[in-house]
């Protein structure tokens, strides 16, 4: 009876370092040249690098940069646990595209400590910067033809 408990414990571990060594390894190979320019990643972010809606993403200092120079750019503030950015996501993304809007992406779950001084209080948020300011924002998740109005009024003038 010991024996057999012994057995059943014995691959009981066995099976859990298989499964973390398979984790770790597809972990790895998903943040191979990742946009993200590092390997320490929230496990929520691994798990949407391969997803084409996630692409396009900017980082705070180039965010910075762009703002503070007085480009005009488009960014879409979400997070990868956000059930309202994961409902949101699968039709802003393809709109913007659809109506060739160059909206860049920033993860508040890698980044909100890095991009403070924006503002953003919660996601998704949708903002659109011009000569160095905020012009509009969009907080929340809104419909598919409010954010199309968005670009046409703001965007695409």
């Amino acid at each position: 009876m010991q024996k057999k408990m012994i057995a059943i414990i014995a691959a009981i571990v066995v099976l859990f370092v298989a499964l973390f060594v398979v984790i770790n390894y597809k972990n790895s190979k998903a943040l191979e040249n990742n946009p993200y320019g590092t390997d320490d990643l929230e496990q929520a972010t691994i798990d949407q690098l391969k997803d084409p809606n996630y692409g396009n993403q900017i980082l705070p200092d180039d965010l910075i940069e762009k703002v503070e120079s007085g480009e005009s750019v488009t960014v879409y503030y979400y997070s990868p646990t956000c059930s309202f950015c994961k409902a949101t996501t699968p039709y802003l993304v393809p709109l913007a595209e659809e109506m060739d809007v160059d909206m860049k992406k920033l993860n508040l779950l890698e980044f909100a400590r890095d991009v403070q001084m924006f503002g953003i209080q919660s996601t998704p948020t949708l903002v659109h910067y011009e000569d160095g300011k905020e012009v509009v924002r969009l907080e929340g998740q809104q419909t598919e033809e409010v954010y199309e109005a968005f670009f046409e009024e703001y965007v695409l003038n």
